[in-house]
C-alpha cells in the first residue's frame, strides 16, 4: 500500500532529517574523539568523555531510533517496499546494526565517563581511542548507507521478482504497486 503524495513527502522529510541528523552527530562525536585523544589540557579531556554520555542518549540514540522508524515508515508505504530491492534490506541491516552497536557502545560511554569524573585517575587512562574508531567506523556506514539510497543499485529480491512477475501477468497481487524505475 503506497502513501499519498502529502503523507509520502512528510515521512520523506523525517527520514532524510532523522538520518541526516545521526550522521551530524556522528560527526561531532568525532569531533570531541579527536579533541579528548589530542588536548593536552587536563580539563578538557575530562571534560569531552564526561560529555559524550549524556549526548549520546540524547542525540544519538534517538536519532539512531527515528532513523530506522521512518525509514521503515518510508519503505512500507512506497512502491520500493521493505523487501524488494537488496538495497533497501541493506540500508535496513545497516541501521539496525548500528543501532545495536551504538546500545551496546553506550556503556563504554557510561565507565569512559566515570573514569573522566574521578579527580584521581591519570590523564593516560582517561583517554580512550575507542571512540574515535567507532565514530569513523559509524561516519563510513551511514556514508554507505547514503550511498545506497542515492544510487539505489539494482538487484530485486525473489520476494520482489514475483511481485513484478505478477505485475506483468497483468494480474495484481496483493498490495502489488508498479516501482519507479531510475
Amino acid at each position: 500500500m503506497t502513501m499519498p503524495p502529502r503523507l509520502r513527502k512528510l515521512a520523506l522529510v523525517a527520514h532524510v532529517t532523522s538520518s541526516v541528523g545521526w550522521l551530524g552527530a556522528v560527526v561531532a562525536f568525532l569531533a570531541l574523539a579527536v579533541i579528548g585523544t589530542t588536548s593536552q589540557d587536563p580539563a578538557t579531556v575530562r571534560g569531552v568523555y564526561l560529555v559524550m554520555e549524556p549526548t549520546a542518549w540524547y542525540t544519538l540514540v534517538p536519532l539512531a531510533f527515528a532513523a530506522l522508524l521512518t525509514g521503515i515508515v518510508q519503505s512500507l508505504g512506497t512502491p520500493w517496499g521493505l523487501f524488494r530491492h537488496y538495497w533497501v534490506l541493506f540500508k535496513l541491516l545497516i541501521n539496525v546494526v548500528a543501532t545495536v552497536v551504538l546500545l551496546i557502545y553506550m556503556g563504554t560511554f557510561r565507565s569512559m565517563a566515570h573514569r573522566a569524573a574521578d579527580p584521581e585517575a591519570e590523564l593516560s587512562s582517561v583517554r580512550d581511542f575507542s571512540p574515535v574508531l567507532h565514530s569513523v567506523l559509524a561516519l563510513v556506514v551511514l556514508l554507505l548507507a547514503m550511498a545506497l539510497a542515492v544510487y539505489k543499485p539494482r538487484g530485486v529480491t525473489p520476494f520482489g521478482q514475483r511481485k513484478q512477475g505478477a505485475q506483468r501477468e497483468g494480474r495484481s497481487a496483493p498490495g502489488a504497486v508498479s516501482v519507479p524505475q531510475t
